[in-house]
């Protein structure tokens, strides 16, 4: 691959690694920044999503707080980012409730049994928590179905046809998720679906969260349709606080992840051992499915060589993928997959005892590669007992 290509020094950090660049994450925070400055709404980072608390500093300067799936998800977001802090979770348990109610500002119900349950625990609470609904506004707009929250028979969120009277009482807000990786056309028919079936019930209300899946920071997301959808919103609801809260918009495309050629083997389409793994590093280029990409490489047969790339682990379907090179790979070679800060970070395993990638960061300004963590045997050994 040509050097001039890579945005940093492959050298300079261990591997493998994830590298996130930090002018890369900017760029994407101002786009944001400017979202919530036309629009009038909130955006929160979804912890799930992209949870490198290294860089939280400089994600606050932008958004105004997480959002969490459970407990030790809401207290990372107090303890490292600070701002608004609001959880949502399909079902919550007692002892876990204790400890949201520590952090959370607004705590999302799935189901008007949940918050029947808890709702004298919430009025209890030390510090007043807004509490809301997660509704199905039962419309699909994505291709997947494993990523699809309004498929029949789904279990996220409460369906307008399964709400009762009284069911709303003593909340304030409605939140919806339905997006995955999509443009703002398809939270237009979203919204309107959503306004269809609990238009309704907002007048007694005092926000909505529009969810995540909103593709904002990428190169061809209609950015001036999502702001004029927000804006007639609140012009017809001016009452409402808007949020969003998207996970994979902060970081896509700022971070990479290193890599280095361990073995190659001679065989119909020469399998290359990387010191990575798919199921432990990038699970996502299994369950989604996708194809990362390699900076410098192409599909099989549009350069001179071609190579079955897979990772160290004893699943035989620990397989990346099929890629074509310039020039023979040879061992010790380093490699660079792109768009690996979402997500992919936050989802890796220890399985077969297999090191976690290092984290490093790229400094925006003086462009050095700084390694914030790595990590060891103790990782390991502390996921068990």
């Amino acid at each position: 691959m040509a050097n001039h290509d890579i945005p940093f020094d492959i050298q300079a950090c261990p591997s493998p690694a994830y590298v996130v660049d930090d002018a890369l994450l900017r760029r994407n925070l101002e786009r944001l920044g400017q979202v919530q400055a036309d629009s009038g709404a909130k955006i929160l980072l979804a912890l799930k999503g992209f949870a490198l608390w290294d860089a939280f500093p400089l994600v606050r300067e932008y958004l105004v707080g997480t959002t969490a799936s459970g407990q030790d998800e809401a207290r990372l977001g107090a303890e490292t980012f600070g701002g608004e802090v609001h959880v949502y979770s399909p079902a919550f348990t007692a002892p876990e409730m204790d400890v949201v109610l520590r952090y959370a500002d607004h705590l999302s119900f799935n189901s008007p049994g949940q918050w029947q349950r808890f709702r004298d625990t919430v009025a209890a609470a030390p510090r007043r928590v807004s509490c809301g609904l997660r509704v199905n506004p039962e419309h699909s707009t994505g291709k997947v179905a494993l990523y699809d929250p309004c498929a029949p028979g789904s279990r996220l969120g409460t369906r307008a046809a399964n709400l009762g009277p009284g069911d709303l009482d003593g909340l304030e807000g409605l939140h919806f998720h339905t997006l995955c990786e999509q443009n703002s056309d398809a939270l237009e028919a979203t919204l309107a679906a959503f306004e269809a079936r609990f238009g309704p019930y907002l007048a007694d209300l005092r926000w909505v969260n529009f969810g995540g899946g909103h593709h904002i920071t990428r190169a061809d997301y209609d950015v001036a349709r999502l702001v004029r959808l927000i804006r007639d919103f609140k012009a017809r609801h001016p009452h409402l606080e808007v949020y969003l809260e998207p996970g994979e918009a902060i970081a896509l495309n700022t971070g990479f992840l290193v890599c280095s050629v361990l073995d190659i083997i001679d065989d119909d389409v020469p399998n290359v051992i990387l010191d990575t793994s798919a199921t432990a590093h990038m699970p996502d280029v299994l369950e989604m499915p996708y194809r990362p990409e390699i900076i410098g490489a192409a599909m099989p047969g549009e350069k001179a060589h071609t190579y079955r790339l897979g990772g160290t682990t004893c699943l035989a379907g620990d397989v990346i993928g099929d890629y074509a090179f310039d020039a023979p790979l040879a061992i010790g070679d380093r490699l660079v997959f792109t768009d690996m800060a979402h997500y992919t970070m936050v989802k890796t395993t220890t399985f077969n005892g297999i090191r976690l990638p290092s984290i490093c960061r790229v400094d925006e300004t003086s462009r050095e590669v700084r390694t914030v963590r790595t990590f060891g045997y103790v990782d390991y050994m502390q996921r068990l007992s």
